[in-house]
């Protein structure tokens, strides 16, 4: 969905504190959640000014932000767990 926000703390607020413990002591959690977002910027940058880039270019994007996504919130679960 176009302009929708899909950074880490709007996906997962459930999660904020172990957020916020993770990335100030995992410094590959804290790159991983930090490329998500970035990448999550770009994404919608693209998609609302309607830049000229291949729909699989962009797919390809949608689906490493996914997996970015899913590899932290099974981090997150895993935490809050403990």
């Amino acid at each position: 969905m176009l302009s929708e926000h899909h950074d880490i703390l709007h996906e997962f607020p459930e999660f904020k504190s172990a957020l916020t413990s993770l990335t100030s002591k995992d410094r590959d959690f804290a790159y991983l959640v930090a490329r998500h977002d970035q990448l999550d910027d770009e994404i919608r940058c693209l998609e609302e000014q309607q830049q000229p880039i291949s729909d699989e270019e962009l797919e390809k994007m949608k689906f490493e932000r996914a997996a970015m996504k899913d590899r932290i919130y099974q981090t997150l679960r895993a935490a809050a767990a403990q």
